[in-house]
């Protein structure tokens, strides 16, 4: 066996001795366990998931549909970039979700921005579905379908060749299209991208590098 369990553990004695897990020598990627949980995977608001080590190209067409829960109101939620100016950008910022594409002839945003400046921040999954086809971008937040208009109708393609970063990316990485370099603070799940007749459920246990985030279980309330 090679890999972690995706479980809790308490009360392990050694020689009748009850280890203290409250102060250990080292730790690496162990949460605290929480009485009540959910499916989806947790972010603790420092690191972020990299997946598709190769690149993901987005291209002419990409849908992408994933469920968030949060109480903050920024955090990158998900980016795709390329050494150009080409890439894809999803994130929240002041509690609106920003949906940036630049096919490489410059960026345009559909921002879905509710009612109040805390409702999509209230701790509840909300579905969100963002989709590029050739010039036109649109997203759907819970059912309400936001569109903009694209001056650059000649450009169709984002040429990205980097991965996907999921609810933040490291320091060192360029993205083209996000604001934000806040870490995403709460729950994804059901992360979704259609190409075409392709579609790819992403397991956040799969990805190749993962830091501030535990791909098997959310807290059943925001702590």
């Amino acid at each position: 066996v090679t890999h972690s369990i995706p479980a809790c553990i308490g009360s392990m004695t050694i020689n009748s001795k009850q280890l203290d897990n409250e102060t250990p020598v080292s730790i690496f990627a162990v949460n605290k366990c929480y009485e009540t949980v959910q499916d989806g995977t947790f972010f603790d608001g420092s690191g972020f998931a990299a997946l598709v080590r190769e690149g993901y190209k987005v291209r002419s067409d990409v849908n992408i549909t994933l469920e968030f829960r949060t109480t903050a109101v920024h955090g990158v939620l998900l980016g795709v970039s390329s050494a150009k100016v080409d890439a894809i950008g999803l994130e929240i910022v002041h509690g609106k979700v920003l949906f940036h594409v630049n096919n490489g002839a410059g960026r345009i945003t559909a921002a879905y921005e509710p009612r109040g400046t805390n409702s999509l921040c209230d701790g509840k999954w909300h579905k969100l579905q963002a989709n590029k086809s050739k010039h036109h971008i649109s997203l759907i937040i819970d059912g309400n379908l936001v569109h903009t208009d694209n001056p650059y109708i000649q450009s169709t393609s984002a040429d990205t060749n980097n991965p996907i970063y999921v609810g933040g990316y490291p320091a060192d990485v360029k993205q083209n299209c996000l604001t934000s370099k806040s870490s995403f603070h709460g729950c994804l799940r059901n992360l979704v991208l259609t190409k075409g007749q392709h579609t790819e459920l992403f397991d956040f246990s799969r990805a190749f590098d993962l830091r501030g985030v535990f791909p098997h279980s959310c807290p059943g309330a925001e702590h």
